[in-house]
């Protein structure tokens, strides 16, 4: 007897071993990728290795919304390849069993995956974020690890450049040694040569000790000489045999506050958010109303926009009244009969204040524009929080039916397949995020652009699962096109046994039947005015449809002969006939009418 909950219980049993395995697959696959970007910043520094492991896991936090969907994907892709390869999926079909009873137990599964990815988004990811943006950027700062290199520059002190010929790897040593300082500027390096010496931290590890012997020091007095306008400045020579120098070089790990990344919008939950986009919005209107009112209040022509009434409270500011101009002005003739200042001059002077007024208002929007930027970047990261879920849902409606569909389990092809919709997801996704952070689209639209283009793909996928259809059978889609064009190919074959069997006479008459109404429809076509012609193709006309019944006719008659000729000819007749197809089927019907005179010459020779 069928127990639904042996069956649920099997799906889950084959699908949660998969779907684990991918995650992890995945999420170390999108952590490599954020190694790669940001090596250069940690490599050479001398950090911890458990501060180097805390980054890795804030980070791995931070990547579970890239991975969790393309995880999904593949497990579902491979879970229902491999039930479809087995024959398994067959069987319970056989029993009864429809797909999305199947389906079922894992359609819950990720639905409670997809409220926990909510909550993730929600409560965990801005606190990973944070911690993992104010580790990075305290990395960042870090100065790298002392390693000068022989025979090169070393630049990584700030202000300092050392060259060292020889360096002795066991004592530390340094020979030839030669330093640039340039500290206090280009126009006052200090320059100092020395036949050998030794650099260490201090046990603070805030300064560089630098310990040289036997050399030389030149530095020029250019601060000493300011102001002086002179091709020969002087210099200072100092010759030591032995010189300690201290150099600023904090090699700490210190640590940035977390406040600072908290206020921003990658560390805030969907209520900080929405405060801050209604304050910020807030801050938004008030300021767009105060430079509305300043346009509708400015003066124009040195007419002010309120004037003072005096009643019985006292004296009051009201607007304007305005004022109905009889004609209107003639702007060309105050222009000419201005006097006292040339034409030019004026124009200037007009110019100048609406460059001023344009200057002013731009530079106003520049400031609203950092506002609006907030709100977006909020708005994306607010809708970030739902659609994280919905790609989950939505990528498991395309991999288990899809893997039903092709019957391939393994890694090989449900992993290139993984691979390309998932590409084609993040691309989407990422160009509506683009979009919407530089304001072309709104944070909706950009945001659930992804979403919305791999819908229709899962709901069609679901569909042709359900109906058992092939999504990947190319003939099926050529035999559709051809049908809409009205080309779809006749696959008749000729028959070895029939009840109505075809006789010269009556052939000769379907086929003249059917020659006379094609040919009068190609008459009365040439004769038609354009017009005409234009509405013939468009439209089906009497004569047209009484021209597709007679070809009917005939290939309903001629579809019993045993002739291969003869059914070859009548592969060739369309479905639907139109004004470049007359030549054609006046050719087959010629063909068939020679076939069958022939036919009926021999009936009669033979005496039948």
């Amino acid at each position: 007897m069928y127990q639904p909950k042996r069956l649920y219980t099997f799906m889950l049993q084959t699908f949660l071993p998969v779907f684990v395995m991918t995650f992890f697959i995945c999420l170390f696959i999108v952590l490599m990728q954020f190694l790669w970007r940001y090596i250069d910043d940690l490599v050479g520094k001398g950090l911890e290795i458990s501060a180097i492991g805390e980054l890795f896991f804030y980070a791995a936090l931070t990547m579970v919304p890239m991975a969790l969907p393309l995880a999904i994907l593949l497990a579902s892709l491979m879970t229902f390849g491999n039930l479809g390869e087995k024959f398994e999926l067959t069987a319970m079909k056989a029993s009864g069993i429809s797909l999305l009873k199947t389906m079922r137990p894992l359609i819950i599964l990720i639905l409670f995956i997809a409220t926990g990815a909510f909550f993730f988004q929600n409560n965990v990811l801005p606190i990973a974020q944070t911690k993992m943006y104010t580790l990075l950027y305290s990395m960042k700062q870090k100065s790298p690890e002392m390693e000068i290199p022989e025979k090169a520059f070393y630049d990584q002190i700030p202000g300092i450049n050392i060259y060292v010929e020889e360096k002795d790897k066991v004592t530390g040593a340094l020979y030839e040694l030669m330093i640039y300082d340039m500290s206090s500027g280009t126009d006052n390096t200090r320059i100092i040569v020395a036949d050998s010496g030794k650099i260490a931290l201090t046990p603070d590890k805030t300064r560089l000790l630098l310990n040289i012997y036997n050399g030389e020091q030149f530095e020029n007095l250019r601060s000493t000489t300011a102001g002086v306008q002179s091709n020969n400045l002087p210099y200072r020579r100092e010759t030591f045999a032995q010189k300690d120098i201290l150099i600023p070089f904090d090699a700490n790990f210190n640590r940035m506050d977390e406040s600072t990344m908290r206020k921003q919008y990658v560390g805030k939950n969907i209520a900080e958010l929405n405060a801050t986009i209604d304050s910020v919005q807030a801050r938004v209107d008030s300021v767009g109303r105060i430079y509305a009112t300043e346009i509708k209040e400015k003066a124009y022509f040195s007419l002010p926009y309120y004037t003072t009434v005096n009643n019985s409270q006292g004296s009051e500011r009201v607007p304007q009244r305005e004022v109905s101009l009889d004609r209107p002005i003639d702007i060309d003739s105050l222009f000419n009969k201005n006097a006292g200042l040339d034409q030019a001059t004026i124009i200037n002077q007009a110019l100048f204040k609406a460059r001023n007024v344009k200057m002013d208002y731009e530079f106003k929007s520049k400031l609203m524009e950092d506002d609006r930027k907030t709100i977006r970047r909020h708005g994306i990261e607010l809708q970030k929080k739902f659609t994280l879920s919905f790609a989950c849902i939505i990528f498991f409606f395309i991999g288990a039916p899809l893997g039903a569909i092709i019957r391939k389990g393994g890694i090989g092809l449900p992993l290139v397949v993984s691979v390309i919709l998932f590409i084609i997801y993040y691309i989407i996704d990422n160009a509506g995020y683009k979009m919407a952070r530089e304001g072309h689209l709104s944070v909706v639209e950009g945001m659930w652009l992804s979403s919305a283009v791999l819908l229709p793909l899962g709901i069609f996928f679901t569909y042709k699962a359900v109906h058992d259809s092939g999504v990947f059978n190319i003939d099926a889609y050529k035999a559709l096109w051809a049908k809409l064009r009205g080309k779809h190919k006749r696959t008749l074959e000729p028959k070895e046994f029939t009840l109505n069997e075809v006789t010269p006479d009556e052939a000769l008459r379907v086929i003249s039947d059917f020659d006379n109404a094609i040919k009068a429809y190609r008459d009365r076509y040439k004769k038609s005015f354009p017009l005409r012609k234009l509405a013939i193709r468009l439209f089906e006309s009497k004569q047209s449809a009484e021209c597709e019944r007679t070809m009917n006719v005939l290939i309903d008659y001629l579809s019993n002969s045993r002739s291969l000729q003869v059914v070859s000819v009548l592969n060739k007749y369309p479905y639907k006939i139109t004004p470049r197809d007359f030549n054609k089927l006046i050719d087959n019907n010629e063909q068939l009418n020679n076939w069958y005179t022939a036919e009926a010459s021999k009936c009669a020779d033979n005496g039948d």
